[in-house]
């Protein structure tokens, strides 16, 4: 077998994904602005949630915790890791919305149904099967 459409070079590589977010942002002309979005690697992917895990105690057990994913918190590193553009953790636009964080950023610039869709956005470039959305929605039932 040969293995050479398997070594890196050979692989086709991902493009980054340009979609209009908002019609809200607007470049000199009046069209709106298309962000930028890349896909992560596993490897990416796996270190963001490493960061959203956290301990959630055992009901009835003492002292026995689990290990649980915040979605909520994973959604919104996940949309600012891939954001290319604009670049969320440029100074002067968060200082513009007066927030820091490229999170934060986020939630404040856009509104709730620009902020989901865009959330749904992310997860089918990054080739998610159920939306990351909509276990967020089944975990606050």
């Amino acid at each position: 077998m040969d293995l050479s459409a398997f070594l890196a070079e050979n692989a086709v590589q991902v493009e980054n994904v340009k979609h209009i977010v908002s019609e809200r942002f607007l470049d000199p002309q009046g069209n709106p602005v298309p962000w930028e979005i890349r896909c992560l690697t596993s490897a990416e992917d796996e270190a963001l949630r490493k960061l959203c895990i956290r301990r959630v105690p055992v009901e009835g057990k003492r002292s026995q915790f689990t290990s649980e994913l915040d979605l909520e918190l994973y959604a919104g590193k996940l949309a600012a890791a891939c954001t290319v553009f604009p670049n969320l953790n440029d100074r002067a636009l968060q200082d513009s919305y007066r927030v820091m964080g490229a999170e934060n950023l986020l939630k404040t610039m856009l509104t709730a149904g620009e902020y989901d869709g865009y959330l749904e956005k992310i997860q089918q470039v990054c080739g998610f099967g159920q939306g990351i959305q909509e276990e967020v929605e089944q975990a606050k039932n």
